[in-house]
């Protein structure tokens, strides 16, 4: 069996730990019968992963399934460790393939809680599992996800840095308290963000692309954040950063996603620049 799962973009600026949404740049993975477990990696991250039962996306798979007598071939195109949700894409992978294998249809509902016993980003993976732009919350210690969006009001554009950064590291940047006044602008914030996606709302969008909860902090190892905040790029409306970065989204009109891209590529000629369009389906197999 093959199946496929989507970069995510987490947080979408005020929405912190808790909006998400799906990118059309996917991670797959093959599962076939064997004489023995054995696992392959190809692409993104090639170095850095295991090939044995530690491996992510195989802790996933052993949730549901037995690892025994099966190949494992994972193709990663998701850039590791930048902030678009490739750890995300692995678990989902793992544990999407392990339903189908028990002749099961992979449920988000269900495959969510269990997610986050391997991550604790629920934004990402709800993301990932349902496609689209996703809200994600907690409740009596069980995470849930809603797809609220299938298409937005402007396009997203990733740059994305060469060196990476640890989820642990960023947020351990992340002071324990905020001042209220910061609180209720980025709670503001983040009830725009909310209607806009809802709504479709260009406007709205707009104007909710701006955050002091997190964003500030996290700064220091994401310097394009700053430095396209100060200087927007040609067609774009604001930017922020993708999950716990070092990658930004550059939020542009869609009638000017070319002219803005070209922008990024000229300015930022170090980074690599992604026109992604949203995903308008979540893991799948194919």
């Amino acid at each position: 069996m093959r199946l496929k799962a989507p970069a995510t973009s987490a947080n979408l600026g005020p929405a912190f730990d808790c909006a998400g949404m799906a990118l059309e740049l996917w991670n797959e993975l093959e599962v076939s019968e064997a004489e023995s477990t054995f696992v392959e990696v190809e692409g993104e991250g090639v170095s850095e992963t295991p090939r044995d039962e530690t491996h992510l996306g195989l802790q996933a798979f052993a949730l549901i399934a037995g690892l025994e007598r099966k190949r494992f071939r994972f193709l990663n195109r998701i850039p590791f460790a930048r902030g678009l949700g490739s750890s995300s894409a692995t678990i989902v992978l793992g544990l999407a393939a392990a339903s189908l294998w028990e002749g099961v249809e992979p449920d988000p509902a269900e495959l969510l809680p269990m997610a986050t016993q391997l991550e604790s980003h629920a934004d990402n993976l709800a993301a990932c599992l349902y496609g689209g732009v996703t809200l994600s919350w907690e409740e009596a210690g069980v995470w849930h996800g809603r797809r609220i969006a299938d298409s937005l009001p402007l396009a997203p554009i990733a740059v994305v840095p060469g060196h990476s950064v640890e989820t642990v590291t960023s947020r351990a940047g992340l002071p324990a308290k905020i001042g209220h006044a910061d609180a209720a602008y980025s709670s503001g914030r983040a009830a725009l963000l909310g209607a806009s996606l809802a709504t479709g709302d260009l406007e709205l969008l707009s104007a909710a692309l701006d955050d002091r909860l997190h964003e500030p902090y996290r700064s220091q190892a994401a310097p394009l954040l700053a430095e396209l905040k100060a200087k927007p790029a040609l067609g774009s409306v604001g930017v922020t950063l993708s999950g716990s970065g070092p990658t930004v989204i550059v939020w542009a009109r869609h009638e000017e996603v070319e002219p803005c891209a070209q922008e990024l590529h000229k300015r930022f000629d170090e980074c690599e620049v992604l026109a992604v369009e949203l995903a308008t389906s979540g893991v799948q197999s194919f």
